[in-house]
């Protein structure tokens, strides 16, 4: 064995199955080879940190196993096919594999490396295994040493977990076993924080069924039409009777309210809609359906609501309130995304998420939804605005969790309900992805431009000047730089 890491390229023969090991060129495989530990192959093995990993077999049987299209040991063999193999297998792994069981080499693997605590969740998820009870003691007694681990590392490990589906289930496992909490402390607050109706769950537990509850909604909007349709999200909003939706209005002539671009027919708002909206977005560009799998966006959902510990208040009347929780929480998500060093584009994701996760679905309880309120949302996020309100839906259902469409929610919520949670993201959608040039035209004068052809200072009055100028052009009250220059005089004039 040389003393550095190499990598051999073995030629096969015959059809290869996807396994442990790589797939390259359609007729080899590539092994990563590395410098044995100590005197002896089992030694070396017992250094591992799970007995599933603590195997070894002559390079040419592992090639002929593979050949005969038994690759993929971890996730292929149910049956002990591995017997086959002569193994060196001090722990017992080959057993493990067969039982799908998730096995710690000794009581010092997560002293040795903490972050094997995150590596051991990530495979009990990519191949299905199940931890056995001494190692998950191991977790919950060393779950704190995962603070030693350079962040760099945190974040590869995370970032896996998140990946694929389930990562509720996998999130709700670090947090059964002390690992959540450590990874961020800032959730320590909001176990147990009961919250008023119509939210089921704790902060916490909402937080974690959020997660769960997006994926649940990405996998629906990507399946065919006819499945959506018969979906009980879907179902539920042709049957629900929803008094709400009275309030939506629809006049087309009148400014400020949304017309045939819109919400008008909102009956017609469907999950199905909005699935043929989002890939009209996929085709300019403006969206993607894989940003809705990514780990940046599910951890951006787990922390929409960090800020409400820090705000939570009790009124004369015992309510529980949490005003201004979205603000409150933006530095506290962004803290945890540097500890964890993610990246500018990424933190800048849950920071959109978390400072206007409440915004699509406010827009449904004010009476209509407006051009302006539409402008402003997507002046403020752009393509984001797409995903928030997405995500918006994914926290209406994590609100109501089991009393979602019940009598009990229908009669204790003032919130919007479904139907019309639902038709008030189906119209931002749809006026942003089809009628994007006329709510956003670009801008007929920029600040510094304003400044300096009306002599002013940096300040606050700039920037609501330039509000005021793209507001009228949104509204085709104005057409040129000279009409926006003489609509900003007038506000002066008027408000001096």
């Amino acid at each position: 064995m040389h003393e550095k890491a190499s990598r051999v390229v073995v030629p096969l023969k015959g059809n290869i199955n996807k396994g442990d090991v790589s797939e390259e060129g359609g007729q080899e495989v590539i092994f990563d080879v590395s410098p044995l530990k100590g005197k002896s192959v089992e030694f070396d093995l017992r250094q591992r940190d799970f007995t599933v990993n603590a195997i070894a077999a002559p390079l040419d049987e592992v090639v002929r196993y593979i050949e005969l299209g038994e690759g993929g040991a971890l996730e292929k063999d149910r049956d002990g096919r591995m017997a086959r193999l002569h193994c060196v297998d001090p722990l017992n792994g080959v057993a493990d594999i067969a039982a799908r069981r998730l096995k710690a080499v000794d009581s010092e693997v997560f002293r040795h490396d903490p972050l094997r605590m995150l590596r051991a969740v990530r495979l009990m998820a990519r191949y299905h295994l199940t931890m056995d009870g001494s190692t998950e003691g191991l977790m919950m007694r060393d779950s704190a040493l995962l603070t030693q681990v350079a962040p760099e590392r945190i974040h590869d490990e995370l970032y896996a977990i998140l990946a694929g589906d389930g990562a509720m289930q996998r999130l709700q496992f670090l947090d059964d076993h002390g690992l959540l909490t450590v990874l961020i402390p800032e959730f320590i607050p909001a176990r147990g924080m009961e919250q008023p109706s119509p939210h089921y769950w704790d902060v916490l537990q909402h937080s974690l069924q959020t997660v769960g509850m997006w994926e649940q909604l990405v996998g629906l909007l990507q399946k065919p039409a006819e499945e959506i349709r018969q979906s009980p999200l879907e179902r539920m909003i042709q049957s629900q009777q929803v008094k709400q939706m009275k309030q939506v209005k629809q006049v087309k002539q009148t400014p400020d309210e949304i017309g045939a671009s819109g919400l008008e027919g909102v009956e017609g708002c469907t999950l199905v809609e909005i699935q043929a909206l989002l890939r009209e977005a996929e085709e300019q560009g403006i969206f993607s359906f894989g940003a809705l799998n990514a780990p940046a966006m599910k951890l951006a959902v787990l922390l929409h609501d960090i800020g409400k510990p820090a705000t939570r208040t009790i009124d004369e009347n015992g309510a529980v309130h949490f005003y201004g929780h979205p603000q409150a929480g933006v530095p506290l998500a962004l803290q945890v995304m540097k500890r964890l060093r993610a990246s500018t584009q990424d933190s800048r994701l849950v920071q959109l998420v978390t400072a206007h996760h409440m915004r699509p679905g406010q827009l449904g309880l004010h009476g209509a939804v407006t051009p302006r309120a539409v402008r402003r949302y997507f002046a403020d996020l752009g393509p984001t605005g797409i995903l928030v309100a997405l995500f918006s839906l994914a926290d209406h259902l994590a609100t109501r969790g089991p009393l979602l469409g019940s009598n009990e929610e229908a009669e204790g919520s003032k919130a919007s309900s479904w139907k019309l949670h639902v038709a008030v993201v189906c119209g931002l959608l749809r006026e942003y992805i089809r009628n994007r040039e006329s709510i956003l035209p670009p801008r007929l004068m920029s600040g510094e431009e304003l400044m300096k052809r009306l002599k002013l200072s940096p300040g606050p009055i700039v920037g609501e000047l330039l509000e005021l100028i793209a507001e009228a052009q949104a509204e085709g009250r104005i057409h040129s730089r000279e009409e926006a220059l003489w609509l900003a005089e007038e506000w002066l004039l008027r408000t001096k």
